[in-house]
């Protein structure tokens, strides 16, 4: 099973907590890693596919920064279930705008109708995976119908037939996370100018 953890702060702290998260979330199992946040107004996306010289999490590690000051990211194992394990299709995904970045567990069952409207509209798609397209599909109701950024995951979610459990993040409004789910767990953590959210409390509890 997939593992989530988001985190918002005003510390610099949120790396070493995301990774450290990630660590928690291992006895899940996983082929893939990956870390995305906000620096210079510029998202990075960090991720891997593990390979038979190193695993995901480890590569993760040695191409992560942890000193960098960033205080809101996303981070996510994921077992390969639609489309292969890849560096493209690990989480987390980017619209096709750069502006949207989403983890997701759960399964889009209707992922092939939304996708293929959405490539009508010539949205281009980077991976295999049911979660590019509803990173795709918040993008594009976010253009489309001048909504912000919560009444646009939820505008797309009302499309979704399926489970979920997703956290996403919005370029424009840099320190906000936005976090929704049906059938899939999702745990939320309250601190001082801090908060967690996690697919379950493993990466949460020692805080």
């Amino acid at each position: 099973m997939c593992g989530i953890i988001g985190y918002i702060t005003n510390q610099n702290s949120t790396l070493k907590i995301l990774f450290e998260g990630l660590r928690q979330l291992q006895n899940r199992g996983y082929d893939s890693a990956g870390i995305s946040y906000i620096q210079n107004s510029k998202i990075e996306n960090i991720k891997y596919a593990s390979n038979s010289n190193i695993n995901a999490l480890d590569k993760l590690k040695k191409n992560l920064n942890f000193n960098l000051n960033v205080n809101c990211g996303i981070a996510h194992t994921r077992w390969a279930t639609h489309g292969a394990k890849t560096d493209k299709n690990a989480h987390p995904h980017i619209c096709y705008q750069n502006k949207f970045v989403l983890v997701h567990n759960g399964i889009i069952e209707n992922f092939q109708y939304l996708k293929d409207n959405l490539i009508q509209k010539g949205v281009n798609f980077k991976s295999e995976t049911d979660t590019e397209v509803l990173a795709n599909l918040i993008s594009d109701i976010y253009y489309a119908d001048g909504l912000n950024f919560e009444q646009a995951v939820e505008a797309a979610l009302n499309q979704v037939i399926g489970t979920y459990g997703i956290v996403a993040f919005c370029s424009d409004e840099p320190n906000k996370l936005v976090a929704a789910r049906h059938g899939s767990p999702l745990v939320l953590g309250v601190g001082n100018d801090e908060y967690f959210i996690a697919s379950d409390a493993s990466p949460i509890v020692k805080y």
